[in-house]
């Protein structure tokens, strides 16, 4: 069989697999394996991750805060088993929303993506919002608030028109974005480890006193928001499945090449960052408090930091791409069963680039929004990020033992077997600690009361908004006639996926 024929039948194959699922084939379907994994990979983004909160947590922790990265990698790897099974089964444009509602049901499925949604679009201003401390000296403006706020918002609309020009172009920038995560992770980590290291290997086994009195868990598990900002986005590998190849196959496996070499890049970066501190004390003690920037400064020079600060944009911009369009894919999917308000409008497609406008414009225009509120406030709105996604992936590892329970047998290419129960419940207990952790320990914005719980708090104002909506508009799913096939059905042991209104 020659390669056009086979194309052709695999192209066959995935159109018959989403109409199984209900949908026509809307979305280019162009990608590939490679292009999968690297807008997983540049959403995860560990140049992002470590640059963002490598000086809090060697602050917190001291040295010792490395292995967060084992201990989180490891949990994550719970979680990523369990997307992978699940979005070999139901590869949809939509993730979390279309796999919970499949597993449980749409109103659990609507409060899952409504969490998750929320988390996406913080998160997208959480990346943007710091670029400027890094464009400000690379290209000479001095970082104000309305620098901060003007380079934010530009970032953010820049990402939009990417998004909106299609799958390709999007795919393109998330390769260029690949090639900076690697030059600024794995070969600065290494040139660092080579020739500026100042510290023994040993010193990862040690505090320097990180805790004082209170004892050092507490200190650790606090420092374990530096690897839990970073390994997650392996999801939107499956966020974008609708314009994968083959996404049975291959997005399972973009996921774990996302999470496996964003875990090699994050250790050969944060060791070569932690051997070259010189005084570890000094950095606990608040005397150093940028311990970044004086290592990239002490160790590069003026050209090589140059280059540093030209790679950490890259990065960020190619991150806060690369969650604009999970986010989009989400709110699309939302849309498209009509179960949002202005459904139809934001599932429309442009007739030539396949991509929703409006629903782009939304991912767009809300995160650019935050940043125009004050700098306190944008950061005490960050600050929901992290938990927020980790509730929307726990709907999930929760939904997955639910459809278990009900009689689910997962048909996809990648399943976990004999091992699911396990991994789904191991996967849960890491996530709920998580969860309680995070809510506990994120250092606040403040002294009151409000900046102390602002966690838990912020989620709970998120999830009972959320409530209210589905009491009060009683959405029911209105699949549009263009996106409906004409043979829809439902994987077996999956609920039907139709929202009631009892």
């Amino acid at each position: 069989m020659s390669d056009t024929s086979l194309t052709d039948a695999q192209d066959a194959a995935d159109a018959a697999q989403l109409a199984a699922l209900g949908y026509k084939p809307r979305l280019t379907r162009a990608l590939g394996l490679w292009s999968n994994f690297a807008v997983g990979f540049t959403y995860l983004s560990p140049l992002v991750g470590v640059y963002s909160v490598f000086d809090y947590g060697l602050a917190t922790g001291g040295p010792a805060f490395f292995w967060t990265i084992p201990v989180v990698l490891l949990g994550q790897g719970l979680v990523l088993l369990t997307f992978a099974e699940v979005a070999s089964q139901y590869p949809i444009a939509g993730g979390i929303y279309q796999w919970a509602k499949r597993l449980v049901g749409p109103k659990y499925a609507w409060l899952s993506g409504w969490m998750y949604t929320w988390a996406l679009l913080v998160t997208i201003a959480s990346v943007a919002y710091p670029i400027a401390n890094y464009a400000g000296p690379l290209f000479g403006y001095r970082p104000t608030h309305w620098t901060t706020v003007i380079t934010c918002v530009v970032v953010i609309l820049l990402s939009a028109v990417v998004n909106l020009l299609g799958v390709k172009r999007l795919a393109f920038v998330a390769n260029i974005g690949v090639f900076a995560e690697v030059a600024g992770t794995v070969v600065l980590g290494g040139y660092l480890l080579l020739f500026h290291h100042r510290q023994p290997v040993s010193v990862v086994v040690h505090t320097f006193g990180a805790g004082g009195s209170g004892g050092y868990l507490g200190a650790f598990l606090a420092s374990c928001l530096f690897a839990v900002w970073i390994f997650y986005g392996f999801e939107a590998c499956g966020d974008i499945a609708e314009e994968v190849k083959d996404p049975s196959r291959k997005v399972p496996r973009a996921m774990g090449m996302t999470l496996g070499v964003g875990a090699v890049a994050t250790v050969v970066l944060t060791l070569g960052l932690i051997l070259a501190v010189p005084n570890f004390g000094a950095v606990i003690s608040g005397k150093s408090p940028t311990p970044l920037e004086d290592v990239l400064a002490a160790s590069l020079g003026g050209f090589g930091s140059k280059v540093a600060l030209a790679l950490i944009v890259v990065g960020y911009v190619s991150c806060t791409l690369a969650i604009q369009a999970a986010a989009t894919r989400l709110v699309y999917s939302y849309a498209r069963d009509g179960v949002i308000v202005g459904a139809r409008w934001l599932a429309k497609l442009h007739p030539t680039f396949h991509m929703p406008p409006a629903a782009t414009a939304v991912t767009a225009v809300i995160p650019a929004a935050f940043a125009f509120l004050p700098s306190a406030t944008v950061t005490r709105i960050i600050t929901f990020s992290v938990v927020g996604i980790y509730i929307g992936f726990q709907s999930v590892v929760l939904a997955s033992i639910i459809g278990r329970s009900r009689g689910w047998k997962p048909a996809g290419s990648f399943t976990l077997g004999r091992w699911g129960w396990a991994v789904n419940i191991a996967a849960l207990v890491y996530g709920v600690t998580s969860i309680v952790v995070l809510s506990i320990k994120t250092p606040p914005n403040g002294t009151g009361f409000f900046d102390r719980w602002l966690v838990p708090i912020s989620v709970g104002i998120v999830a009972a908004l959320g409530a209210v909506y589905l009491l009060v508009a009683r959405p029911k799913e209105r699949i549009a006639d263009e996106d409906r096939a004409e043979t829809p059905g439902t994987e077996a042991g999956a609920p039907a996926p139709v929202l009631t209104t009892d």
